[in-house]
């Protein structure tokens, strides 16, 4: 996930300060995740409190670390960017062609492509007939708002 963030970063000509926060939340992203949490917890939101715990203050990193699988309405740009590689990471299955085709067009059309993963998830959970988390609802329709 850090390499895909670091190439968009390169495409996008992001700042180095930003580059850093993506790549720092990729990092608190995999820190616990083969870690035996309690039920009921989810991996980021257990990285994102020992991130802040152990001295990270950056309230848009925490974010995008604790709400990576869900959304999150209030993200800044670290949070959706974080998003995007965790459900575009090379070997993801399903459809790992059409999320590479996605991935290349990041830099390029990021909102646009933002939209088409929240809605897939969205099809995807309602298909299998599990509930849609609230701030995936209020994540989603920030961004049919325009607001990303």
């Amino acid at each position: 996930m850090a390499a895909l963030l670091e190439e968009w970063a390169d495409q996008m000509g992001v700042s180095d300060a930003e580059r850093d926060r993506w790549l720092r939340a990729a990092w608190l992203h995999d820190a616990l995740r083969e870690t035996r949490l309690a039920a009921n917890t989810t991996h980021g939101a257990a990285a994102a409190d020992r991130a802040a715990n152990d001295g990270e203050t950056d309230r848009g990193v925490l974010d995008a670390v604790r709400y990576h699988s869900c959304g999150y309405a209030g993200w800044d740009d670290v949070g959706k960017m974080l998003y995007l590689a965790d459900a575009l990471e090379p070997g993801r299955k399903p459809d790992r062609k059409e999320r590479a085709r996605l991935a290349e067009r990041v830099p390029h059309e990021r909102d646009r492509v933002l939209r088409k993963i929240v809605a897939y998830e969205i099809r995807q959970r309602t298909r299998g007939g599990r509930p849609i988390d609230p701030l995936t609802t209020e994540f989603w329709n920030s961004l049919r708002r325009g607001s990303t």
